[in-house]
């Protein structure tokens, strides 16, 4: 997110704060790279999955370094703006796309379902003769096909 909000800045001039950004992001991609291969490393089911050598993950770490070595020399030639100490704080609630998403509610109970209700529908308490018991199923007659042959003289002529 950090490496995104970074190009973001760059895009709309805010180099110095661009390059804060992507210097968070090179942080922390150091520290998911560690975990990713500590995960590849370890015994047990589920080591045939590597995350560091996944696609995405190959390509971010290119992406980060490439981007804040664009940031640093365009900051040196064009912009000349300071590094701020702390990294911005990423907007983490959306204000963009087609909808709002609706929060979730669970219905109310309907008055019917009460705790005997409920308790009626314990399957410990049926009945022990299982009247409705599977038929075995019953062998299946082969069928005598016809016997087709192919017919040379059809009728249908070619003109």
């Amino acid at each position: 997110a950090y490496c995104y909000h970074g190009q973001t800045l760059l895009a709309s001039d805010k180099c110095g704060e661009a390059i804060r950004c992507l210097q968070e992001s090179e942080k922390f991609f150091a520290k998911a790279e560690a975990l990713c291969k500590e995960y590849g490393e370890t015994k047990g089911p589920g080591t045939t999955a590597k995350p560091s050598g996944h696609l995405f993950f190959r390509k971010l770490g290119s992406l980060i370094k490439n981007t804040l070595e664009k940031c640093q020399r365009e900051n040196g030639f064009i912009y000349f703006q300071k590094v701020p100490a702390e990294a911005p704080q990423l907007e983490l609630k959306a204000n963009y796309g087609l909808v709002e998403p609706v929060p979730f509610e669970f219905p109310a109970l309907n008055a019917h379902w009460t705790p005997e209700t409920l308790a009626a529908f314990d399957l410990t308490k049926r009945p022990k003769d299982d009247t409705a018991k599977p038929k075995p199923d019953e062998e299946v007659k082969p069928l005598k096909e016809p016997d087709i042959k192919p017919q040379k003289d059809s009728g249908c002529q070619i003109s």
